[in-house]
């Protein structure tokens, strides 16, 4: 059997073996692979895959690891052998330092190399991490959960929101004793996507990744959780740059 015929438990579904790349798709903080639930599988012969982190949905026996560096090593060791195509992950908000952290782990050792590096939403890993989540309490936080479910057509229950307002508190602290990796500037190609309406981070405060890399920072419509309608000019994006990044 071709070994991407298999599921991984980092992933919801079996890689497809006849696709010409594919990306890594991170769930933000406190959520789980339904955040990318209306992505399509595949667009323009690369295959989107959402990535399943410990402690949530399928995984919630898994522990999480403590630091961004240990996660990502676990999540390559369990992709590995999704590897074997061009490939690049995508992080939004909390999950581009993951992704980030992934990229510099594997431009490290001598496995295969990331095309790209796709980050959304977040300032670059040597700057400090702001933004409102940071500071609110567990009533807040579920409140914003709920607010994402809403904007993913869908209809909060109490109970799920209050598991995951856990997780995400967890996630958060994860951020607060977050130290960079400093690999210098990465060799693949980086690009970094602003939102236009987004009150979180606004795309001036993400120019600091132009120092991990050569850096394209394009500024897209919408605010900060459009990512869950699977914007097709974001997804044009993703398919071109992982082509170029060969």
């Amino acid at each position: 059997m071709n070994p991407v015929a298999r599921k991984s438990v980092w992933l919801q579904r079996a890689p497809s073996p006849s696709v010409e790349g594919r990306v890594f798709c991170v769930p933000h903080a406190g959520c789980g692979t339904s955040v990318f639930r209306n992505w399509p599988q595949e667009r323009a012969g690369i295959e989107f895959l959402a990535v399943e982190l410990p402690g949530r949905l399928t995984r919630f026996s898994d522990p999480m690891p403590k630091t961004f560096q240990d996660l990502a090593a676990e999540m390559i060791e369990g992709l590995a052998p999704y590897l074997d195509v061009p490939f690049a992950f995508f992080g939004h908000c909390w999950s581009a330092l993951i992704a980030y952290e992934a990229t510099v782990a594997l431009e490290r050792s001598d496995g295969p190399r990331p095309a790209g590096l796709y980050v959304s939403s977040l300032m670059a890993p040597q700057d400090e991490v702001i933004g409102r989540l940071m500071t609110m309490n567990e009533a807040q936080l579920a409140e914003e959960l709920g607010k994402t479910v809403r904007d993913m057509g869908s209809s909060p229950h109490p109970e799920l929101v209050a598991i995951y307002a856990d997780i995400l508190r967890s996630d958060l602290d994860m951020s607060r004793h977050y130290i960079a990796s400093d690999p210098g500037p990465l060799s693949c190609p980086i690009a970094a996507f602003g939102w236009s309406d987004d009150s979180e981070v606004t795309p001036d405060q993400m120019t600091g990744w132009a120092e991990c890399g050569e850096t394209t920072l394009r500024v897209l419509p919408g605010e900060h959780n459009r990512i869950v309608d699977a914007p097709p000019e974001l997804l044009d994006h993703l398919c071109s740059g992982l082509r170029a990044g060969r």
